[in-house]
């Protein structure tokens, strides 16, 4: 029989029970040991519902505190000399330190830059290294959790970044080559080998994501030099893991590196399987990625069949296993905790326990059990009647998708001819000051809209609370001296699911938590059917505040790619077709809002790199769409309306065009983690239009003075013109406190204001 495995299992908990034992510890409120007893609990817990759920081996080592690749950084000693003080003080303090920065102690320490997980939302801290780097084997964790999970009397395999990988996802500091530091590098990995096998591991998972990547000469080299010596070690037997694509030109480079089997993602390629089993030694383990790790849908048992038999034919069940695509990390736990959807709009949906059980159905399936087959036939027939449930299809939408003009796209003027009647509608002064839209939600606020939506606070009161919230975060704003305000959202749960809720087409779930990163998540609503605009979303929250204010209010909204990326698609449509169905209900909030008398608006984008195809074949197509859907959303606009977008955490440098042909007005974008480094972009290119460079790290708690914010200022002037210049954070306040938002943003204002001087600049 094919076993049954997967590569990885959500950390935060059905109840997000990290995420609080976290924010405990960090507030001081718990110790380090209730923090790791939390741990050990979920662990403990998602185990079991997982082989409960029919998985016949766990993966260990894939649960982390707040990041794996942070965790491998660690584990291998790659610390920064300057986080290492506060190891020396607690290896805790030490690792939140790299995550969030640390100020306290006589230290004053920012957090290691961030970025997306290839093409996800999850964000993972980007390692530092530097030539003659030195790794060491500095914990056991690896072989503390395989030891764990065996106290649990399970079957369980150590799953571990792999070393290419892990050199190719780093940064060095001193633009040396990472690749050079592979001998060093594994030398702790062939320790760590050693030492699972000597403890009884049978097999270890190394994931090598970046062989779905276009890779060179000298990365290929790469590979076969570290598996030829990991080959030579005493080690489990070593499964190759890679995800999110096709291996593509890669597949023989994997197929020929002296491991025991290669795990291939079957969902988002399911056109490789013949050249993989082509490929594949005789004595390779394959496990088939089947069932998506990325989406809450159930698979379609009319495609995975076909491609399981073709396989079991070819290589047998003892050489088949059965698994998710990638780890499991990016959907909710368990569907059976939604009591409060409809079952029927449940009924095509699998989380992570449910997509374990669907493998263990196929794995009886190709044993030829009945039972088996029934449950496979049921669930086909399920998912070919959703296809016409009501919700699904709305045909207003689609004929007007389908006659949607060309000129949609287009703003009424060029960028010129626009800046100059922008100028004199707002009236800015030189390096405008401003935030990128969302202020503290306070814990009264939380409570009031868990009330509100219960039931338990009314309509009035609650409206009444939210105008007080509004008309203070103008106040403030109007106090410190902030050019462009806004009414800081205190109405929003989440800039995708507050927009979600008013369209149609969204279902949203009780607990699908997914890990963004560290202790954020995120609750992706799920689209199942077309997209279609009811009412005005955000025109009555804008325009309340700007009635309090002389000054220019901006209008806030997520754009279509983000909104796309965001929430779990349905996969019965083209993902660029649904991208335009949410343009078009969005164009129709941009000029309500124009209509209203709101003369910036901000259409937030900082998905849009995180969507693009991992290989750069692929790119040309997927950024005409997102293009396409971000000016469909903000054309036709007036000439004086100034149109924002915001980025974050996005490397600009190989889609700098792509981002000028938005045709945005004013750009910001996240560049104090890498300390001005991602304006890097913008030297080659020389961007036309409006540019915000975040200031300051609103994911650290750590608040920069204004000396520090003008280093930045003045960097970014090595590379942008003054009359481009704005000045704002890196993202929204949302997750922050007040106190430190109030004196970063006085800070803020106050390099704006010395650097017009510097500049001499009048306001």
């Amino acid at each position: 029989m094919s076993l049954v495995t997967y590569s990885g299992f959500p950390r935060i908990g059905l109840k997000r029970e990290l995420k609080r034992a976290l924010e405990s510890r960090w507030r001081g409120d718990s110790s380090a040991e209730t923090l790791l007893d939390t741990a050990r609990m979920l662990r403990k817990r998602h185990w079991k519902l997982a082989t409960e759920a029919g998985a016949d081996v766990v993966p260990c080592n894939d649960f982390s505190l707040y990041d794996h690749v942070l965790d491998t950084a660690v584990l291998f000693d790659a610390i920064p000399s300057r986080y290492r003080p506060v190891f020396a003080a607690s290896e805790l303090d030490g690792y939140f330190a790299m995550a969030r920065g640390h100020k306290r102690d006589g230290h004053d320490l920012h957090a290691l830059e961030m970025t997306k997980w290839f093409d996800t939302n999850y964000h993972y801290l980007v390692p530092e290294l530097e030539a003659g780097q030195r790794f060491a084997l500095r914990s056991n964790k690896p072989l503390a959790d395989f030891l764990e999970a065996r106290e649990q009397g399970l079957r369980a395999r150590p799953v571990l970044l792999g070393p290419v990988s892990f050199l190719l996802l780093s940064k060095t500091v001193d633009g040396s080559d990472r690749l050079a530091l592979l001998n060093a590098l594994l030398k702790p990995y062939i320790e760590l080998l050693g030492q699972l096998a000597d403890a009884g591991a049978d097999w270890v998972q190394l994931d090598e994501p970046c062989l779905v990547l276009d890779l060179d000469d000298d990365d290929r080299s790469a590979y076969r030099h570290a598996y030829a010596a990991l080959a030579t070690a005493r080690s489990p037997r070593r499964l190759l893991a890679s995800y999110f694509g096709a291996l593509g030109d890669n597949l023989a480079l994997a197929a020929s590196l002296p491991v025991d089997g290669l795990h291939v993602d079957l969902v988002r390629a399911p056109e490789q399987l013949d050249a993989v089993l082509d490929t594949l030694p005789t004595h390779f383990i394959l496990s088939a990625g089947m069932v998506d790790g990325r989406n809450i849908w159930r698979s379609r048992p009319e495609r995975v069949l076909p491609l399981l038999r073709r396989a079991q034919a070819r290589i047998g069940d003892e050489r088949l296993w059965l698994a998710p695509s990638c780890s499991l990390l990016h959907v909710p736990i368990d569907l059976g905790a939604e009591t409060a959807l409809d079952p029927k709009r449940c009924a095509p949906m699998a989380f992570a326990r449910q997509k374990i059980e669907e493998l263990r159905v196929y794995a009886d399936a190709l044993t030829g059990l009945p039972e088996a087959h029934a449950a496979l036939a049921a669930q086909q027939a399920l998912l070919d009647m959703q296809a016409h449930a009501p919700g699904v299809v709305d045909i207003d939408v689609r004929n007007r998708l389908r006659t949607l003009s060309p000129q949609a796209t287009l703003r009424r003027s060029a960028y010129p001819i626009r800046r100059v009647t922008q100028a004199e509608t707002l009236t800015l002064p030189p390096l405008p000051t401003t935030t990128i839209g969302s202020f503290p939600q306070t814990d009264e606020l939380r409570k009031a809209r868990a009330a509100h939506r219960a039931g338990k606070l009314d309509d009035a009161a609650y409206d009444n609370l939210l105008k007080a919230e509004v008309e203070r975060v103008v106040r403030f704003q109007e106090h410190i001296g902030l050019d462009v305000l806004v009414h800081g959202e205190p109405e929003r749960n989440d800039m995708v699911e507050y927009f979600g809720e008013q369209l149609d087409g969204y279902l949203f779930t009780q607990l699908g938590w997914v890990q963004s990163y560290g202790s954020r998540c995120v609750k992706p609503p799920v689209i199942y059917g077309d997209i279609a605009r009811r009412a005005a979303m955000t025109v009555h929250w804008s325009s309340y505040a700007q009635s309090l204010t002389d000054k220019p209010m901006k209008g806030m909204l997520t754009g279509p790619v983000t909104m796309l990326q965001w929430s779990f698609v349905r996969d019965d449509l083209p993902r660029e077709t649904v991208c335009r169905q949410i343009a078009l209900a969005l164009r129709d909030e941009v000029h309500d809002l124009e209509a209203a008398g709101i003369d910036v608006i901000q259409i937030d984008e900082p998905a849009l790199r995180e969507g693009l195809p991992l290989r750069r074949s692929d790119w040309p197509v997927y950024l005409a769409w997102a293009v396409e859907c971000f000016r469909i959303t903000a054309g036709g606009v007036r000439d004086a309306t100034q149109i924002h977008t915001h980025m974050c955490y996005s490397e600009f440098n190989d889609i700098i065009e792509a981002v000028a042909a938005m045709d945005a007005d004013v750009i910001s974008i996240e560049t104090s983690r890498s300390r001005m480094e991602l304006l890097d972009a913008f030297v080659r290119f020389r961007y036309p239009n409006g540019i915000g460079p975040g200031v300051y790290d609103i994911h650290s708690p750590r608040v920069p003075d204004t000396a520090e914010m003008l280093d930045l200022l003045r960097k970014a002037l090595d590379v942008l013109q003054p009359e481009q210049l704005w000045i704002n954070p890196d993202c929204g306040l949302k997750t922050r406190g007040w106190p430190e938002v109030e004196l970063a943003l006085q800070h803020m204002v106050a390099s704006a204001r010395q650097l017009r001087k510097e500049l001499e600049l009048t306001a």
